[in-house]
């Protein structure tokens, strides 16, 4: 990444006010531009791709087509874009699908602006951002609402592995993770490989839809 680049960010966003504030937010701070503005799904399956954004924010709840839908699509067209949900519908069906589509990130839309902001450059960067509110959610469910689903695959791991998993369904990055667990980077890196390994899935996404679905 250079280090003057900005950061180019769609918005698909159905609620014409909000839509307008997000785009006026990116442009009016440093290191982002608004590559473009679509109100629904259909419009942005359509003209996106040609764009090669750098960050989308797509709403779930669209007119039409849903951005879930519209995310599992963009994925195959926009490989380099990292996709990133802003939504008020937080309940675990809509968080874990958003997640199977190809989310990268899932954020409120009662986020403060810098909060926003701070989750598109983390998404940029190659993180997975998750605001506190959903991210709780998704702890709950691993711990209360598929306790034997998620067992079952996690008695595949050692405790320090099912730790950094839990760190990774937060959202954490490999540096805040090896600073919590007084471990280098190095070694949460490893622990990490083998639980992909262990899961046979290749990325943070997979390793958590794999222990949700099991």
């Amino acid at each position: 990444m250079e280090t003057n680049a900005k950061i180019n960010v769609a918005i698909i966003e159905d609620q014409q006010e909000l839509r307008e504030m997000l785009g006026q937010l990116l442009e009016g701070s440093d290191g982002f531009v608004c590559a473009a503005k679509f109100e629904n799904a259909e419009e942005a399956l359509k003209i996106l791709p040609s764009l090669k954004p750098d960050v989308v924010l797509v709403d779930i709840h669209l007119p039409g087509q849903s951005g879930i839908a519209a995310v599992k699509i963009l994925k195959e067209k926009c490989e380099d874009a990292k996709f990133l949900m802003c939504t008020s519908l937080e309940d675990t069906d809509n968080i874990f699908n958003a997640l199977k589509a190809g989310a990268d990130g899932y954020i409120s839309k009662t986020l403060l602006p810098v909060k926003i902001l701070e989750a598109i450059t983390d998404v940029y960067k190659g993180g997975a951002p998750m605001s506190s509110q959903i991210a709780r959610k998704v702890v709950a469910f691993f711990q209360t609402e598929a306790p034997k689903k998620i067992n079952a695959e996690l008695e595949k791991l050692s405790n320090r592995e099912q730790e950094i998993l839990q760190y990774l369904s937060k959202g954490y990055r490999y540096k805040e993770i090896s600073g919590f667990l007084f471990i280098s980077i190095e070694t949460v890196r490893k622990h990490i490989h083998n639980i992909y390994e262990k899961l046979q899935v290749s990325s943070r996404t997979d390793a958590l839809n794999k222990v949700a679905d099991y």
